[in-house]
């Protein structure tokens, strides 16, 4: 609970089923209730519920980033973290046990739900939400000319990353204007007997989503965000040539032994999260990775401890003869609303969860970054998160990842399978076609 009078924490126990769930608020000891899931509260009256996926230190961090608000306006808010939050409010909603707030870490389950939601700009507003937002979020979680979803934590995907001592000692261009000048600063790596590209696939039943990432990333910038969204919901289809010129520009790094570290055999093989490893070794074994800004977390101790010394990092690039901009690939975390449109305690709520004054105290703490252009940066802990930040506060535009807005038979499936495939030899056009024609019906 984060609450203008008290603040609590508690661990929720659910019995001898699957899934834990965590609250911030137990019913006190003197009203007879006992520990559970806290249902919403009454229109009004100072109480607002919240349920995600945040926990342990993620939801004492998003706690934390309430007490003060909650305390100057004297409210209550109760918030339930669970693990399986994807299912878990699917069950709650048709039970009619839903919180007066969700946050969903994807839009497209946002989007499931939408119609036991309340759109955003009937609860506060939206114009003056997105004057500061990053271009491009709210598109995702629009249907039928309503918003359903505001972001309230991004990740970014976009960044190559490398290590700093060793990268500037080669002399390396730390700031490539387009994805052709970075195979330049590739080809010059692997002119010093260097590997250029640290990657790894491996990721046991979701092997192949690093793939995809890349996919995504160069549709992205060789065709922009209208042919993306439209490649995304299927209004063109998945082998589009577009798209396919797309994959073989991919190919020119993935396929090719000089530019991945071990080959393509190895890029399957390596765990994803031990992929920039090599890069830290002396001499390097591999000098870049494109991958998201959790990747950090993966790093050994020792380069953990001194980010800002030991790793630097660029944007990738845009393709020089595409889209005319730099274009952001990521993810975020997104605020709905099923409670009552009319009480003014949620909307005081979301219109502080969506504003650029939430999240310093999580800022601090690491692991979360603003969506916001005009989010104060001084209050990241450390240059890199700085540096990460700026990098998607000055994009033209971010666009979520496509294989979460996809059906599940394809963006978690055939997508990934298939990436493996064409990692493994097959050609482009038939990875492609193999997609399209896993593509639900209906």
């Amino acid at each position: 609970m984060v609450t203008g009078k008290r603040r609590r924490l508690a661990a929720v126990g659910a019995g001898m089923t699957l899934v834990l769930a965590t609250s911030g608020c137990l019913a006190s000891s003197d009203d007879g209730g006992g520990s559970g899931t806290t249902s919403s509260g009454t229109s009004g009256d100072g109480k607002v519920t919240i349920a995600g996926a945040f926990a342990g230190a993620e939801e004492t961090a998003f706690e934390e980033s309430l007490t003060k608000f909650a305390d100057d306006n004297d409210l209550e808010i109760d918030y339930t973290g669970d693990g399986d939050f994807t299912t878990t409010i699917k069950q709650r909603v048709q039970a009619g046990d839903s919180p007066d707030i969700g946050l969903f870490p994807q839009p497209g389950g946002l989007l499931e739900l939408s119609d036991d939601m309340t759109p955003i700009g009937d609860i506060i507003d939206l114009g003056a939400v997105e004057e500061t937002l990053i271009p491009g979020f709210l598109e995702a979680t629009t249907k039928d000319g309503n918003v359903y979803g505001v972001p309230m934590r991004m990740a970014i995907k976009s960044l190559v990353w490398y290590p700093k001592k060793a990268y500037k000692d080669g002399g390396y261009d730390t700031e490539p204007k387009s994805i052709q000048e970075l195979q330049s600063v590739a080809e010059e790596i692997a002119g010093d007997g260097i590997t250029p590209w640290c990657m790894g696939w491996g990721s046991d039943q979701s092997t192949g989503w690093v793939g995809t990432d890349w996919l995504e990333e160069l549709v992205l910038r060789t065709s922009g965000p209208d042919v993306y969204d439209q490649w995304v919901s299927h209004e063109i289809p998945f082998d589009d040539p577009q798209i396919v010129a797309a994959l073989d520009e991919f190919g020119k790094i993935a396929k090719d032994p000089e530019m991945v570290l071990g080959g393509p055999k190895a890029v399957l093989n390596t765990p994803f999260a031990e992929a920039g490893l090599p890069s830290f070794e002396t001499p390097p074994k591999c000098m870049m990775e494109r991958q998201g800004n959790f990747v950090t977390g993966f790093y050994p101790e020792d380069i953990q401890s001194d980010l800002d010394n030991q790793v630097g990092l660029f944007s990738y690039p845009p393709f020089e003869g595409g889209f005319d901009g730099q274009p952001v690939l990521g993810g975020g975390d997104l605020a709905a609303v099923f409670g009552d449109p009319e009480d003014e305690d949620i909307a005081k709520v979301m219109e502080f969860i969506a504003s650029d004054q939430f999240g310093a105290e999580w800022a601090a703490a690491g692991g979360w970054l603003s969506p916001h252009t005009t989010f104060d940066n001084s209050q990241y802990a450390d240059e890199i998160t700085r540096q990460v930040a700026e990098i998607g506060a000055s994009a033209e535009v971010f666009r979520f990842d496509g294989s979460d807005l996809m059906p599940k038979e394809v963006g978690s499936g055939t997508f990934w399978s298939e990436m493996v495939k064409w990692e493994s030899g097959q050609s482009s056009e038939d990875t492609l076609a193999a997609i399209e024609a896993s593509w639900p019906a209906s």
